[in-house]
């Protein structure tokens, strides 16, 4: 009897042994997995696949660079600046340069690009309030702009809806997947932009803070299965 119940518990620790191996693995994107939502078969692959650039021709602040690339600049600038992750409440609504969150990395590298993120958010709010159910009715600007379902609405309302699925290896699929754009993702909230660096297989690197500070890695298939919106921000006049 005692070497039956050992047995078993030899096989029970090899199983737990073999599911937490399968789920590093199938985490950090190290071997071929299926990803839920939109299910991915990603093939082994030792080639490096070259991803079209797309070319927007819009230059807010008229500094020579298009917007996408001045907003990844500012995305960058924001990783390399390393704010510690803190949520709070700020009179006037902006945290200092020192302290920020996910929604802080957004409208700091749109104001790299000329845009006044806060402004517009405010003011699409203030114009049309029962089109954001995070408000309930109750604006407030001081932290209205730093909630990621106020700016999920507020693209998908003034920028480009791009696809939710991702494919390593295929270029007309990664095409779609641009430096710049906007990546919200949902249980938990939170959001990030694309930055123009990729992977071997095409996969964007993401630029976003979520603790214990900012950072450009490449986390985009770890969030991938909560993507909830994907967006390409153009010239609003």
């Amino acid at each position: 009897m005692k070497f039956k119940l050992k047995v078993v518990v030899a096989c029970c620790v090899i199983l737990l042994i073999a599911f937490l191996a399968y789920e590093k693995y199938t985490l950090d994107g190290s071997i071929p997995h299926i990803i839920k939502n939109h299910i991915i078969d990603n093939k082994l692959s030792l080639k490096s696949i070259k991803v079209e650039k797309i070319i927007i021709e819009s230059d807010k602040d008229n500094d020579g660079k298009h917007d996408l690339d001045d907003i990844v600049e500012g995305a960058r600038l924001e990783a390399e600046r390393k704010p510690a992750y803190r949520s709070a409440y700020y009179n006037g609504g902006y945290p200092p340069d020192t302290e920020g969150v996910c929604t802080d990395v957004v409208w700091r590298a749109f104001e790299n690009a000329g845009y006044k993120l806060k402004e517009m958010v405010d003011k699409d709010i203030k114009n049309n309030t029962g089109l954001y159910p995070r408000v309930n009715g109750k604006l407030d600007p001081n932290i209205d702009f730093r909630r990621v379902p106020n700016l999920n609405v507020f693209f998908k309302r003034h920028a480009q809806s791009l696809t939710l699925e991702l494919k390593p290896y295929d270029a007309e699929n990664l095409k779609q997947w641009q430096g710049g754009d906007i990546v919200v993702f949902g249980a938990p909230d939170h959001i990030g932009i694309l930055s123009d660096k990729r992977r071997s297989d095409g996969i964007p690197y993401l630029i976003h803070n979520s603790g214990p500070y900012a950072r450009e890695a490449d986390d985009l298939l770890w969030w991938y299965p909560k993507i909830i919106g994907h967006y390409r921000f153009e010239k609003i006049d």
